[in-house]
């Protein structure tokens, strides 16, 4: 019995650690992505980051999952979700080039909150009075953060929450998917349907990589890839309800990254309105968590 405690408490370890490590890779990701705003569009970002990407995530798939895995039944719905991502990526770069690292990430932490008010308004499901206080509050807090109407207020801090909204349909967009199909199916076609619909428009907007910036693409579709993997395995090590609050991690990242590399300092309402966030966000995640139990 002790063996097994002991098992099982290893791998809840290691789903933390994955997930910390998962999450700080995204966020020097976001850094990367934010840094080349300058210089190119985030059509073309997205395309090189997937089209450097790819060729790893298919051997990987072809590996763990087999040749099968490289099919899916239901390839529309991959192609829905595809859409999604890249227009939601594309928000979220956007913003990237006019808002600091931290506002933009804080701001998109409000993904959870959107997923709990669509669920209801348009799949119906029931939400209770807790949730929807939890719903509002998030809400709060992005009004706070945004600051609509105040001398500080920027219409590009509208595109990170228009990006969480996008976030939110790709979760709930899930159930569109086989259940059968593994992760490995869904990231494989994540980034193959990224790469198709990025390169329907990057011949619009290419500009020649300079060669000081190669390693910022390469090193944006290494730590996109590995954090992403790294996340979706710590969901498989350890319960959602103790790895899923680890991504509010990103948010401490996104601020030391905004401080070291372009001296960002957010003010106290960008952290007020985080904080409001992140604290519907848990709810909502404690209370799906009781609920499922």
């Amino acid at each position: 019995m002790s063996t097994v405690t002991t098992g099982t408490q290893s791998q809840t370890t290691s789903g933390i650690v994955l997930m910390c490590v998962g999450v700080s890779f995204l966020a020097i990701n976001d850094a990367f992505a934010k840094a080349l705003t300058d210089h190119y569009s985030p059509v073309q970002i997205l395309f090189l980051r997937n089209f450097i990407a790819l060729p790893f995530v298919f051997l990987v798939t072809l590996k763990i999952g087999g040749p099968s895995a490289l099919v899916s039944r239901r390839p529309v719905a991959h192609l829905a979700r595809g859409i999604i991502w890249i227009a939601a990526a594309t928000l979220f770069f956007t913003s990237l080039k006019f808002l600091e690292l931290a506002e933009a990430t804080a701001l998109v932490f409000a993904a959870p909150v959107f997923v709990t008010a669509l669920s209801a308004l348009v799949l119906g499901e029931r939400v209770r009075w807790r949730r929807w206080l939890a719903v509002l509050g998030g809400f709060l807090g992005v009004l706070i953060v945004v600051r609509p109407g105040a001398d500080t207020f920027q219409l590009a801090s509208l595109l990170p929450v228009a990006t969480a909204v996008l976030y939110a349909v790709m979760m709930i967009s899930a159930r569109w998917v086989d259940p059968k199909e593994s992760v490995w199916t869904l990231s494989f076609y994540m980034v193959a349907v990224g790469l198709l619909l990025s390169l329907v428009f990057v011949p619009f907007v290419w500009v020649m990589p300079k060669t000081e910036h190669i390693w910022l693409f390469l090193g944006i579709a290494a730590t996109g890839t590995a954090g992403v993997t790294m996340i979706t395995q710590a969901f498989r090590f350890a319960p959602a309800s103790i790895v899923a609050p680890l991504d509010y991690t990103a948010l401490i990242w996104a601020t030391l990254l905004g401080r070291l590399i372009w001296s960002e300092t957010p003010d106290f309402a960008t952290f007020f309105g985080a904080a409001i966030i992140i604290a519907s966000g848990l709810f909502i995640i404690l209370r799906e968590r009781q609920a499922a139990t």
